[in-house]
């Protein structure tokens, strides 16, 4: 009987479907990174004739102005793939060594819980 409340309950969630939208502002960020609409506008324009075409390039070169300091801005973009690689390879080290130190602690015995 449990199940048939469950599935009513279900029910109500999809017209909660936008709610469920909600959650994910990624969409919406990701629209912020998404140039096709912009160019589907400018087509529609170029199409009609209209004179709004240079507002709607004028926004699309905004937003790839808007994109290029994003990337500028991120973290390690100034670091070559080789120093990528070197850095990589140290930190691969350190795992090795630590996962080395730890089974030499976990062989040493200290560790062990007492019985009761």
């Amino acid at each position: 009987m449990a199940s048939g409340p469950a599935r009513p309950a279900e029910e109500p969630p999809p017209p909660e479907a936008p709610a469920e939208q909600k959650p994910p502002p990624l969409p919406p960020a990701q629209e912020e990174f998404s140039f096709l609409p912009l160019v589907h506008d400018i087509i529609k324009c170029m199409d009609k004739d209209s004179q709004d075409v240079h507002q709607v390039l004028n926004e699309l070169k905004n937003k790839f102005q808007e994109m290029r300091k994003l990337i500028s801005s991120m973290p390690g973009i100034g670091v070559s793939p080789e120093q990528q690689q070197q850095q990589l390879q140290n930190l691969r080290e350190q795992v090795r060594t630590k996962n080395e130190l730890l089974q030499k602690y976990k062989s040493l015995c200290m560790f062990e819980i007492p019985k009761e």
